[in-house]
Parts: structure tokens; C-alpha cells; sequence
């Protein structure tokens, strides 16, 4: 039977304290005991339903990574205070000193920063590969290496991993396979194609709202319980912890989270059908002419399609930046980071969150300086709000107006 993650979040079934049909919040940092002895077997991590400290766990936090690992179809999960606060502690705790990680060239600009600048202070090394190509993949595998790295779809360029054949790759090699699913939850499943550990941001589509900073890490229950290991924990130990209100906050939007992303696909496939139509260079893993496109039809469930987000290029960083300028302006959306607003969201990656990649480095991946990157959001009239778009480009000179 085919994986149906929608239907995991249905499933599922809390009651608060009273009756409630939310689960009730853990407002507490620390709970108390009726026995020392059962305060010490919880410490050690034997006491099942107890609850220590709210930066080890909480039952808040508990709800909204059982509602998640269920999304992912993983045995369970841990909540973070930042998607970042998911990822450093996952490599952390699979690398050591002298350790390596094989990793997509086109990631988060944030992952990029710590695998080139940081985790080298700690002695392990990265090689930045294009994980559309096995082949090099491959060949990038050292007897070092512990971790293949890479996001479903990678942002900004949307390359598609091929989460089959990494994840076998992985497992010949006796690697950990890696994969942050921030920019398609729902529309692929990395655990259910193989991936050892799934990653996403919780600040952009599972949220939804653009006014809380998450991350989670779903995996199986022995890799979560070495990350909340009180001794040598990463996720313990680094102290990424969720705060309870914002939990409690994601577990509620999550339920929404199908029918958003079926809107966030819908108007990004109009939009990019149009765009492409009109002579812009466009991306959208949802086109024929996206490279993968077949890739990723053969690993998406079915009914939340090809995502929200895509890329048109304007051919300098100036006019991308007066076309943004002017598209704020006319209330298309906003000139802003991040993703999965309910708005539609634009920013030229190469000078904003891909910045950290040295330019060179951008040149080589294909990162142009007019690059736009679109999170496209829950517009009812995309009609509307494409005729509107064509005309700041016609404005512009960025699109000759049809002769009539």
C-alpha cells in the first residue's frame, strides 16, 4: 500500500487534561517525584511517562514529535528550538574528529556555513558534490566517511535527490543517509524511500505562519535516545530545545498542513507553466523540462505535488532586486527570507540566504546573480496574481508586452 502521510496526522488522537480536544501544555521546566529512586531512573533513562527536565523532554514536545515521525513514517522524533538546531546536532553525534561527510553542493546556506567553516574546528571535513551524479558521489566516499548529506529538494537550484539509490549507496558503504525535507514535506517521504534520518524546518511550510522558529529530527528510537542521551547527547548536550507554547503552536498548523501544501503546489505550477510560456528561464521540479522531473514523480505521494516553491532568472541582481522592489510594492507578496507563508515570499538567494557560498563557488553550481527565488503562497485568484506579476516584468523590460 502506498505511504499516505495526511492520513498519519488524521489518525492521530490527543486529549487535554480537562477533555480538551488540543493536548494540554506543559507549562514547567522541571517536574517533581515521588520517589528519588524513580528521579534516578529517569535520569538514566529507564522510566517511561516521566518527565525530568524540559530541555531533555517535555510531554508538549513529545505530541509534536510523535505527530511528525508519524508524518515521516519514522519510529519517532525530537523537536528543535531551530532547523539548524536539528541538523548540528544529527552531524555532531554521527561524526567524530577526523570523520567526513559527503554532501550536496546546492544546501541551505546556514548547513553550507557549518559543514565549510565550522565543523572543521572539530576535525571533520566535507566534500561538496553534485548529488545528482552517483557516480561522483561515490567516488567522493573516502574509508572516513560516515554521513551521505543532501535536502530532497536543495535550495535554492531545487535539484532532486534520488533518495532510492543514495540511501543504497549508504547502506553499501555503511553510511548514515541524511536528508532535510524542508522544502517538501507531505509531497516526499526520505525514511519510506530509505533515508536513515529526516530533517526539516519547522519555521517554514509544516508552521506555515512565518512566526515561530522549529526544527525536528525523525529517525529511529535508538538514534533519538543517543541524541537526548544525557551524558553525550548532542541534541541534550548543545541545548536546541523547543519551547512548549511553540510547540504546542506547530502541532496545531500541522493539521492544516495537506490542504496548505496542495494550494502551495497548485499556484506554483500555474505559475511556473506561465512563466516558462513567456520566455523566462524557469525551475519547477513540476515542468517536463526540470531535469528530474521524472525523479521526483516517481517518489512523490500523491495529491500535494511538485511543492511551493520555484525560480525564474532576470538576468542581473539589479533587475531582480527592482522586481522584487516593485512587486512588494503592488502587494504580491513580500521581499523576505524563508518559506511557506501563506504570502508569497521572494528573495535573490546568491546576496540573502545562499550568501555564505563564496561567489566562485556560486558561479560553478549555477547560482546566477539574477536569481529569484519564489515561495509561492495561498493566493485564491493565481490568475489575478500572475496577470499582476507579467505586468511589473512588462514594467520593467524584463518581458516585451504582446503585440495585439
Amino acid at each position: 500500500m502506498k505511504f499516505k502521510p495526511a492520513n498519519k496526522i488524521q489518525d492521530l488522537q490527543y486529549f487535554g487534561e480537562f477533555g480538551g480536544v488540543n493536548p494540554s501544555i506543559s507549562d514547567s521546566s522541571t517536574y517533581t517525584f515521588l520517589s528519588a529512586k524513580t528521579m534516578f531512573d529517569t535520569f538514566e533513562g529507564n522510566a517511561d511517562g516521566c518527565y525530568l527536565y524540559s530541555r531533555h523532554s517535555s510531554p508538549t514536545n513529545l505530541y509534536l514529535g510523535e505527530a511528525l515521525a508519524a508524518l515521516e513514517g519514522t519510529e519517532t522524533a525530537t523537536v528543535t528550538a531551530s532547523g539548524m538546531g536539528a541538523i548540528t546536532p544529527v552531524l555532531l553525534q554521527l561524526c567524530d574528529s577526523s570523520e567526513h561527510i559527503v554532501s550536496s553542493r546546492t544546501i541551505y546556506g546556514g548547513t553550507y556555513a557549518f559543514l565549510k567553516n565550522f565543523a572543521p574546528r572539530l576535525g571533520i571535513s566535507t566534500s561538496f558534490v553534485d548529488i545528482t551524479k552517483l557516480d561522483i558521489v561515490e567516488a567522493a566516499i573516502t574509508p572516513k566517511t560516515k554521513v551521505l548529506y543532501c535536502e530532497s529538494v536543495s535550495n535554492p537550484l531545487l535539484e532532486i535527490a534520488d533518495i532510492k539509490s543514495l540511501a543504497e549507496l549508504a547502506k553499501k558503504h555503511n553510511l548514515k543517509l541524511v536528508v532535510d525535507n524542508t522544502f517538501s514535506p507531505l509531497s516526499i517521504s526520505p525514511a519510506v524511500l530509505g533515508a536513515d534520518v529526516v530533517i526539516h524546518s519547522l519555521t517554514k511550510f509544516i508552521n506555515g505562519s512565518s512566526d515561530t522558529v522549529g526544527g525536528v529530527v525523525c529517525g529511529t528510537q535508538e538514534f533519538i535516545d543517543q541524541l537526548r542521551n544525557v551524558n553525550d547527547g548532542a541534541a541534550m548536550l548543545l541545548g536546541s530545545t523547543m519551547d512548549s507554547l511553540r510547540s504546542a503552536s506547530v502541532l496545531k498548523n500541522l493539521r492544516t498542513l495537506h490542504i496548505r501544501m496542495q494550494q502551495h503546489s497548485h499556484n506554483a505550477m500555474y505559475l511556473a507553466e506561465k512563466f516558462e510560456n513567456d520566455g523566462l528561464k524557469t525551475v519547477y521540479p513540476g515542468l517536463a523540462s526540470h531535469p528530474s522531473h521524472h525523479l521526483f514523480s516517481s517518489m512523490m505521494n500523491e495529491k500535494y505535488g511538485f511543492g511551493g516553491m520555484l525560480t525564474i532568472d532576470v538576468g542581473s541582481l539589479e533587475k531582480a532586486n527592482e522586481l522584487m522592489e516593485l512587486m512588494q510594492e503592488r502587494n504580491l507578496g513580500y521581499l523576505a527570507v524563508s518559506l511557506g507563508f501563506y504570502k508569497t515570499l521572494f528573495s535573490a538567494p546568491g546576496s540573502s540566504t545562499s550568501s555564505e557560498i563564496p561567489e566562485d563557488e556560486q558561479k560553478e553550481m549555477g547560482l546566477s546573480d539574477g536569481l529569484i527565488r519564489f515561495s509561492i503562497g495561498l493566493d485564491a485568484d493565481i490568475k489575478r496574481t500572475y496577470q499582476m506579476m507579467k505586468d511589473c516584468m512588462i514594467e520593467l523590460d524584463i518581458l516585451k508586452p504582446e503585440l495585439v
